[in-house]
């Protein structure tokens, strides 16, 4: 569901629908956003860094205020703080294959973006999904194909095709969904970005064993944003138990105050992040994560 409705993950005994969780598309979208710079489709109203900062804390971005896309009042803000109720990701076969040529990330933005995607995923306080070959840099399309018999329905889904994709900004043809190579083009080709691979190992392992990061309680998370393209947040098991993580989607480093209560912080991975005197400085393009 892409209604924002709480009611999904709402228990039965509560009136809901009683699902376990739900993916979040604003915080794909958010990201997305930022990563990409694309603000066309369901891309608009997704500008600023507070918008992740936002879906960070809540798991949706639209809870009531207006949507230029959806043209309308959308969304109502969850009724719980259990971050296992959401699931988030950078792509998955949805936002990837319905995409006109169906581009993964690897190829629409450069490794070091890759590398805060993957952060920005693994370092959230919700359920991380990869989707096939993101944690290798995979880069052949993933387009949509079909295997259907029914004339009707092919012409219907290749017009359905071409109508959405007039909300977006994207020049060319969309590739038949109905012909055999658009299948052959989207199997993986495995050429494997070892660095990403390596990458997305080490942050699952800090997640695993780092108690801050296993923690999905979003009463336990405090988070801040500036508009020069920088999230900040704390993630927190014990007041001596605590993960300071920053994202810095802008081409220059950013330093930025500190809006938590002082600690001694150390690195738990190197990308040349430091703080000093209640401030943190970020390099361009890049995450930091510190344990204190």
């Amino acid at each position: 569901s892409n209604l924002n409705d709480p009611r999904i993950i709402t228990p039965r005994e509560g009136f809901g629908l009683g699902f376990d969780s739900q993916w979040s598309d604003d915080y794909h979208h958010a990201l997305h956003a930022l990563l990409t710079g694309e603000r066309a489709g369901y891309y608009i109203g997704y500008e600023r860094a507070s918008d992740l900062a936002r879906a960070m804390k809540n798991g949706f971005l639209y809870t009531g205020q207006h949507s230029a896309y959806r043209r309308r009042k959308y969304g109502r803000k969850p009724e719980t703080t259990d971050g296992t109720k959401f699931v988030v990701f950078a792509q998955n076969h949805d936002q990837v294959g319905n995409r006109m040529r169906g581009e993964r990330l690897s190829t629409l933005v450069s490794t070091d973006k890759l590398r805060l995607a993957a952060a920005a995923i693994v370092l959230s306080p919700f359920i991380p999904l990869l989707f096939m070959g993101e944690e290798y840099g995979e880069k052949a399309p993933f387009q949509y194909f079909t295997s259907h018999f029914d004339n009707d329905l092919i012409e219907a889904v290749r017009k359905g095709r071409r109508r959405e994709f007039e909300k977006f900004a994207w020049e060319g043809e969309a590739p038949d969904p109905h012909d055999n190579e658009t299948f052959n083009r989207s199997k993986l080709s495995r050429q494997e970005n070892d660095s990403l691979r390596q990458l997305y190992k080490e942050l699952l392992r800090l997640r695993r064993e780092t108690p801050a990061l296993r923690n999905l309680d979003l009463d336990a998370l405090e988070v801040h944003a500036d508009d020069a393209r920088a999230v900040v947040f704390v993630r927190r098991w014990t007041d001596v138990d605590q993960a300071l993580v920053a994202f810095n989607f802008s081409d220059e480093a950013q330093t930025v105050n500190l809006p938590f209560r002082p600690a001694k912080w150390r690195a738990l991975i190197e990308t040349g992040a430091r703080v000093e005197g209640g401030r943190l400085t970020v390099l361009a393009t890049n995450f930091a994560l510190f344990g204190g």
